[in-house]
């Protein structure tokens, strides 16, 4: 057991190490690396010493939660950094700048409510879905994202190795579910019922996004049975949010500019 002897007026170097081994010994990473910057802004602006604890304390707490969002971030699995700053509401007028900045306060996940982004390729869906919940991340909640097909085809596998329950049960515990890519390839009635055991696992509990390029009258392609159909739009849709981001690919517009600009330079 380690223990500190107390002595007044200990020289700053000392008391500089004694700051050092407590930060050590308490996991106060951030105190630690602060201290003497912090230490000599307090000396040289006349700060009192509650104000200087204060500013030690709320550094440590500031940066434990930057940390806690970035593992929250890297736990969700994105695929890429998307953020909604850096969505162009301007080239894809059919998303409603207010709309999303109203989601991105995360009320809709606090309630457990769904959430749809229909639109065609290229139209921000994916990128909207990965910043939305990137945001979710960072408001502290739990997200997981998947493709539509790779959870199908974990479900799949947990269903062959008699591990399903546990699986849906991992997947029922997010406070975010984002599936993006549903309705790009057709699922066998195996796939699209266990995919319905994960929505109804997380009914009016746990939220879950997904963005499609079907619409809900396509969506008999890649959900054969009509009962079945019928019923995951049901679930993915009563209550919640409803984003059409449209037809025209923006994505592809962009690209096209950047060539006729190249041409027109070169």
């Amino acid at each position: 057991m380690t223990t500190f002897k107390r002595h007044r007026g200990l020289t700053e170097q000392a008391a500089d190490a004694a700051v050092d081994q407590a930060c050590r010994m308490l996991r106060l990473p951030t105190i630690r690396a602060q201290f003497p910057e912090l230490a000599e802004t307090a000396a040289r602006d006349q700060m009192s010493y509650r104000g200087f604890l204060a500013e030690l304390l709320m550094a440590e707490c500031d940066d434990r939660a930057r940390r806690r969002s970035e593992r929250r971030i890297k736990a969700a699995a994105f695929p890429r950094e998307k953020s909604l700053r850096a969505f162009d509401f301007d080239a894809n007028p059919s998303v409603d700048p207010a709309v999303i900045h109203t989601l991105a306060t995360c009320e809709w996940v606090n309630k457990g409510l769904p959430l749809c982004l229909i639109g065609d390729s290229g139209t921000g869906k994916s990128h909207l879905l990965i910043a939305l919940g990137t945001e979710a991340a960072m408001a502290g909640y739990r997200v997981k994202y998947t493709l539509a097909t790779k959870l199908v085809n974990e479900l799949v596998e947990a269903a062959d190795e008699k591990v399903l329950t546990k699986t849906i049960a991992r997947y029922g515990r997010v406070d975010l579910l984002c599936i993006d890519e549903l309705g790009y390839m057709e699922l066998d009635r195996r796939g699209a019922e266990l995919l319905f055991q994960v929505l109804t696992e997380r009914e009016e509990k746990k939220s879950v996004a997904i963005a499609s390029n079907e619409s809900f009258s396509g969506w008999t392609k890649t959900f054969t049975d009509p009962r079945l159909c019928a019923a995951i739009v049901d679930r993915l849709t009563f209550g919640g949010n409803l984003i059409q981001t449209g037809t025209d690919s923006y994505r592809l517009a962009l690209t096209q500019a950047r060539a006729a600009a190249q041409d027109t330079t070169g």
